[in-house]
């Protein structure tokens, strides 16, 4: 299905969305702030005003009250963040299901409104920004982003990846289906083998739209078939993906568990190793030489060892769960010792959509203060995307994304999950 009539299928779903955010007015916006992290710094500043212009902030001073003709938005009994990031999401997929043929079984509509849910379901969370990193009917993500960008429905910044850059039958592909099943193209557009092929489908998923090139470098914990400890592409069709994609200006993003995949990757010049579960001391020391980015979704495990098992997902997955959960957190707890550069990201999609906080408690405990949790989800995730110019701090000339929440996260750290208000681009999101 063509773009065009994906956005056709996005506008439907407005229709059952949210209120649409009304257009962007030259009004000016103080927020009174209680208390305003200032990431930047690692500061907790109190009683501060932040003044929105033209969806940027434009000051950030002492409380005062306001010059005549702005609008107040009284914060004052919370503490202000900025917009929070996930690194690794799919907001344009249904969630994980036990059935691994879910979403042939679903249709283009059908999914633009399960999109429209969970990009409403993320931005409420406080989930400004996200980069969403694959989507099995491709493309679905960049009608979903420009549908957020037009204005359709409400929902996060997004940067997409359009479609797996994956092998045959490996990580990215729709396995496990009944014999004789046959996958739609439509499922199958970045499939690739050897490095010609591998760059003639990154050229096709940034023509279709993408931001940015998801490789599947080994296989994966939730794709029937394929381990995630054995590589699916060499370190030449890595690179190749890496310059190709460089020549537009992209980066690419690695799906890596296994242990060579990782070093594979890095070496081979991606931005960011995604899961990184199985990460040895000589992957943490080339992440740190290479300054590649870690994005490590250490919350999950638990969900598909209690939820998923709840709910009938194959033994097959249920054991590879219980093979890189304890060794991935093991691996992020050397990483942050290490300093290697972490971004938050959850892999939002195997659990439910907008409870994308929960994973700063995990953080936490394996070993980040709540800072550094807090800053690998706002300026260090802006870092990640190359946009820390424009995101990822409350400061003058960014763009004006803020979310208040209930209590001081720097003392305790769920209170990411008790979000009070949010703000995109200079806009109020609803939470109603």
């Amino acid at each position: 299905m063509t773009t065009r009539l994906y956005s056709l299928c996005f506008a439907l779903a407005a229709l059952a969305a949210a209120p649409l955010a009304h257009a962007q007015d030259a009004q000016r916006t103080v927020v009174h702030a209680g208390h305003l992290l200032d990431v930047d710094s690692g500061r907790m500043l109190a009683d501060q005003a932040v003044t929105i212009e033209h969806g940027r902030v434009v000051a950030v001073a002492p409380w005062t009250p306001a010059a005549a003709g702005a609008r107040v938005l009284d914060w004052s009994a919370w503490t202000v963040v900025p917009g929070l990031m996930d690194m690794h999401t799919h907001l344009a997929d249904e969630g994980q299901m036990a059935d691994p043929g879910a979403p042939l079984k679903s249709s283009a509509a059908r999914d633009a409104f399960i999109g429209a849910k969970n990009a409403r379901d993320t931005v409420r969370a406080g989930f400004t920004t996200v980069r969403d990193v694959g989507v099995y009917r491709s493309f679905a993500d960049v009608a979903l982003r420009d549908a957020i960008n037009a204005g359709y429905v409400p929902g996060p910044r997004m940067f997409v990846a359009g479609a797996y850059i994956t092998v045959p039958g490996g990580g990215g592909e729709i396995t496990g289906l009944p014999q004789g099943t046959v996958v739609p193209e439509v499922f199958r557009r970045g499939v690739s083998k050897g490095v010609d092929d591998v760059r003639r489908h990154v050229d096709i998923v940034l023509d279709g739209g993408a931001d940015l090139i998801k490789v599947i470098a080994t296989g994966a914990v939730l794709t029937a078939g394929t381990e995630p400890g054995e590589s699916e592409y060499s370190e030449a069709e890595i690179h190749a993906a890496v310059a190709e994609a460089a020549k537009r200006g992209a980066f690419v993003a690695a799906h890596a568990h296994g242990a060579e995949g990782i070093k594979r990757a890095i070496r081979a010049g991606v931005r960011s190793v995604e899961h990184a579960s199985l990460i040895d001391d000589e992957g943490i020391a080339l992440a740190k030489q290479h300054g590649t980015w870690l994005v490590m979704d250490i919350y999950n495990g638990d969900y598909i060892d209690s939820v998923g098992r709840a709910a009938g997902w194959s033994p097959e997955i249920l054991r590879k769960n219980i093979e890189t959960t304890d060794a991935q957190r093991e691996g992020f707890r050397k990483a942050v010792k290490a300093g290697v550069h972490l971004a938050f990201g959850t892999d939002a999609g195997v659990y439910p959509y907008g409870d994308d906080a929960r994973q700063f408690a995990y953080m936490v405990r394996y070993g980040m203060t709540p800072l550094q949790a807090i800053r690998s989800a706002t300026i260090d995730a802006a870092r990640l995307l190359g946009k820390e110019r424009e995101l990822g701090s409350i400061a003058p000339g960014k763009a004006a994304d803020l979310v208040a929440v209930a209590c001081d996260p720097l003392h305790d750290i769920e209170c990411l999950r008790q979000v009070r208000g949010v703000i995109k681009a200079g806009q109020p999101v609803s939470l109603d």
